[in-house]
């Protein structure tokens, strides 16, 4: 995308100069267009994009995911010609053969196209991202994991004994073809499936494979028990472990490049079960870090609330769910819109997720005795502005975080609580002084993600009754008039009804009234009530907020969310 269009949106108010400049840094990082990065990062959507690039060149936009090609037409364009200038054949008429492309400028992808097909070139304009899905979609002629499992047999491999032979039969099973395709298909299969883990379990008499897709675990394949240990020792070289050592824990991370731009990072950990070794892969695309606050999820007066506390000169910052509950994304939403050049950012982490430009990324390392404890006393010699902390486990780390938020550090850190009332018991469990937790906190954020419902296939849900709303937690004159939403499911959504997911906010401030219930030694129920009479909405209130919006569902509002 030229400058030209950045600026275009930028005058047409769908774009912050700021946001576009920030855009342009991340392009340039990661090697990508800055159209791509725009949408990827969610600044502006894709038929905003498309309509402005459709305005300065003067042809028509199309909407991809909402046209149906012929396969003849399809097959006009070889499938690498489509990868390499990012354009899809739409439609043909007579001698004329109309492509979809995200820069019509690109003469060499137009003459391209002429000289392969001899057909006259037109264009129309659609965003790279829906192009890259229609040719997912329309070219999707590789391997399925069905159709390379139909290639096994139980006598394809013999059993590999629990130590590594002297022959190395361990590395020769794994780096056998037909285990490094399987392997290479269930990694990049679950990218296409927008996955976030993958789980490769061995059971006495199973071994099956698990994708979690939108927080909820779905099984993709049970591949042969034989082929168990060349599988676990495939990944385990990919990820640089020991595949010698099967009795200890193992933690590594897999690089996997997918054609010249896209990069998608795996962090891998090995755990020793009754059975063989169980293979947990969280997926880190850097591509899709939401990184602007006001997309994750929040209502407007939370949004300010949580901005007005990490913009303090100093004091403590907590983010609290279970893992896997977007925690990570917040935290670097937060040091994303504090990174200015002057101030001075440290992050002890385990693991470095996302790499951040312009902030001090550190890597925990317990095996050496350096870890989150170790770790911040380093910090408070670097002269410090702002202190990230992966997360507050142990007495010590929270004694050194909060004696850095009482002299004059900002500190985000994270623990592991079902809200954030409760996560001022915890700290004081942990063997910190009362009045040390109200002189250091200045706000508590509790978070859990909710799917959202397919936009492909919304449909009025009948099922769900106006008692059921009400036990709920939604008051008669919201059910008034109200229409509970569910998806139907379609192809867009693998016939679950969710796509993608929202993220649900508890933010507790630390007023001076609760800093004196804290003192006087109150309970997690009685701030709970307290911080609800100041004005803080409640997880299951965000929940039923977003379930009103029509973006959730009840059934996620009782999955995600306690009753208050």
């Amino acid at each position: 995308m030229s400058d030209r269009i950045g600026e275009l949106l930028v005058q047409k108010a769908l774009l912050s100069a700021e946001d576009l400049e920030r855009a342009k840094a991340e392009a340039k990082e990661t090697g990508s267009r800055v159209g791509l990065t725009l949408t990827r990062m969610g600044l502006v959507e894709e038929a905003e994009l498309a309509e402005a690039v459709s305005q300065k060149y003067g042809v028509p936009s199309i909407n991809l995911d909402e046209f149906e090609i012929d396969a003849e037409v399809v097959s006009l364009i070889p499938e690498d010609v489509a990868q390499k200038h990012t354009i899809m054949p739409v439609n043909r008429a007579g001698s004329t053969l109309i492509i979809a492309t995200a820069d019509p400028s690109n003469i060499f992808a137009i003459d391209d196209v002429k000289f392969l097909t001899g057909y006259n070139v037109e264009v129309v304009v659609s965003a790279e991202e829906a192009i890259r899905r229609a040719i997912e979609r329309y070219y999707d002629t590789g391997t399925s994991l069905d159709e390379v499992m139909e290639g096994f047999d139980d006598e394809d491999f013999e059993v590999v004994g629990e130590e590594v032979d002297a022959d190395g039969s361990d590395v020769k099973a794994a780096e056998d073809a037909p285990v490094v395709k399987l392997v290479n298909l269930i990694l990049t299969d679950a990218i296409k499936k927008n996955c976030s883990d993958i789980h490769i379990e061995p059971y006495e008499k199973d071994f099956r494979v698990r994708y979690r897709i939108d927080g909820v675990l779905y099984e993709v394949m049970k591949p042969p028990r034989k082929l168990r240990n060349p599988l676990t020792s495939r990944i385990k070289i990919m990820a640089d472990l020991d595949i010698a050592e099967r009795r200890l824990p193992q933690d590594g991370r897999i690089k996997l490049k997918l054609g010249k731009s896209q990069e998608m990072d795996y962090r891998v950990s090995v755990l020793p079960t009754l059975f063989g070794e169980k293979i947990c892969l969280r997926l880190l695309d850097k591509g899709n870090l939401q990184l602007d606050m006001t997309k994750l999820g929040f209502e407007e007066k939370q949004l300010g609330d949580f901005k007005h506390a990490i913009h303090q000169p100093y004091g403590m910052v907590l983010v609290t769910g279970p893992t896997g509950s977007g925690k990570t994304t917040t935290l670097y939403s937060a040091l994303s819109e504090l990174n200015k050049t002057s101030e001075n950012i440290s992050t002890a982490e385990d693991p470095v997720e996302f790499n951040l430009t312009g902030i001090n990324q550190v890597q925990m390392k317990d095996g050496i005795g350096f870890n989150f404890a170790a770790a911040l006393r380093s910090f408070l010699r670097q002269d410090p502005d702002i202190i990230m902390v992966g997360e507050i486990r142990d007495f010590e780390t929270a004694e050194i975080a909060i004696k850095a938020a009482l002299t004059g550090h900002m500190v985000l850190s994270t623990l592991h609580t079902n809200d954030a009332p409760s996560t001022i018991n915890r700290l004081l469990n942990m063997g910190i002084e009362p009045f040390l937790v109200s002189s250091s906190v200045n706000a508590v954020l509790a978070q859990r993600l909710a799917r959202r419902i397919c936009g492909e296939c919304k449909a009025p849900d009948a099922e769900v009754t106006a008692e059921a709303m009400k036990e709920a937690g939604l008051r008669d004159e919201e059910i008034q008039g109200f229409t509970p939403i569910r998806g139907k499911g379609c192809g867009n959504c693998a016939e679950t009804g969710f796509k993608g997911r929202v993220a649900l906010y508890e933010v507790m401030v630390m007023t001076e009234t609760l800093k004196d219930f804290v003192l006087n030694g109150a309970s997690a129920a009685e701030i709970k009530k307290e911080a609800i009479r100041g004005g803080m909405m409640t997880l299951r209130r965000s929940a039923l907020n977003k379930m009103l919006e029509g973006v959730t569902t009840l059934s996620e509002v009782y999955r995600t969310s306690a009753a208050d």
